[in-house]
């Protein structure tokens, strides 16, 4: 543990005398910058695209671009981006997350969103590589942003299975397309629904992709239904470093299986429920809690903007239409499925 500590050490040393890590990171700080204010414009907080999604697509539109002229000049930088800033973020993330929140929405919240992420992510799993015939690595990508949190569980889950950049970019937007599609079409048929405010609320934190998607999807209707919405969206978000650690022992019982007895503990979902756990305890000032917050935002676009450079449209082209019909099942089974489960816990509570 020791020697990995210094060589960890040595390593930040080195790329801080190397230029290429000062210039990469400056370059996607430039694109995270642009993408957040982006984000904060009406026009766009109408949309319901948050800054993660614009960090991508800008970063796409550069990286396929003229980013070539100068990607060696910055390669070590936008490297860091994408791994160890990708991971501290996922961290401060935790600070989003109360264990009070998780109990207020009660046992039938809890258990509606458990029987929703495992259930979509056994479909993607089975769907994506008996169906379409889709990679181990896509099928769990695709899988963890529709049925976890969207963007961030698709990046968290990237260094435990290792994808390649066009397959995490290729899940993200999946995340987008049906994320999107969701957040305007829920309030349509709230009506239709015979749902309370909150029991909606429920619902669609229970089976939208993105946080800021939730929240667009559930003012529609009332600030209750708002308010719920977030609540057990963030629950799933908690699962996320569960989900983590069992798919890192899934890995490594693989590997031994095929004679590697490597150990792979992704620390950073550790340190997200730490994290969690510290926000529980209201221990840290709100504006310290604040400043850490937009902090992780900055993180995490830079992550994504790190991604979008390095991701290539003829690679995504590649991988054709099956991650999209794998999404589209998905997609049906969180709106059609996800109700037909909520009904019934809550018929049951």
């Amino acid at each position: 543990m020791v020697h990995k500590s210094k060589s960890f050490v040595a390593s930040t040393a080195d790329r801080m005398r190397d230029p290429a890590w000062w210039s990469g990171l400056l370059f996607v700080g430039v694109i995270a910058y642009a993408a957040i204010q982006t984000a904060g414009m009406p026009s766009i907080q109408h949309l319901g695209l948050s800054a993660l999604t614009l960090a991508i697509i800008m970063g796409m539109v550069v990286g396929n671009t003229v980013f070539s002229r100068f990607a060696t000049k910055t390669a070590s930088g936008v490297d860091f981006s994408k791994n160890i800033l990708l991971r501290t973020a996922i961290v401060l993330y935790g600070f989003r997350i109360t264990f009070q929140q998780i109990a207020g929405i009660g046992w039938a919240g809890i258990l509606i969103d458990v029987l929703m992420v495992t259930l979509t992510l056994v479909i993607a799993v089975q769907l994506g590589k008996r169906v379409f015939g889709l990679d181990a690595q896509s099928s769990i990508l695709i899988g963890a942003g529709s049925a976890i949190c969207g963007a961030a569980a698709v990046m968290a889950t990237e260094p435990v299975v290792r994808g390649q950049a066009h397959k995490v970019s290729v899940a993200v937007a999946t995340v987008v397309v049906f994320g999107t599609i969701s957040m305007f079409t829920y309030p349509i048929i709230y009506p239709y629904l015979h749902l309370s405010e909150s029991a909606y609320g429920v619902y669609a934190g229970s089976t939208i992709h993105e946080v800021a998607q939730v929240v667009a999807a559930g003012k529609s209707v009332s600030d209750t239904a708002a308010s719920t919405a977030v609540i057990e969206k963030m629950l799933r978000v908690m699962m996320l470093a569960p989900f983590l650690l069992i798919l890192s022992s899934y890995a490594q019982s693989e590997n031994k299986a095929h004679g590697k007895s490597r150990i792979t503990i992704p620390w950073f979902a550790v340190l997200f429920i730490v994290a969690s756990a510290v926000n529980s305890l209201q221990v840290l000032p709100s504006g310290l809690t604040e400043a850490l917050l937009q902090i992780d935002n900055v993180l995490l676009a830079m992550a994504m903007a790190a991604l979008g450079l390095r991701t290539h449209v003829g690679a995504i082209r590649q991988a054709g239409a099956k991650p999209l019909m794998l999404a589209t099942v998905l997609f049906a089974f969180l709106t059609m499925g996800g109700y037909a489960v909520n009904r019934l816990v809550m018929m049951m509570f």
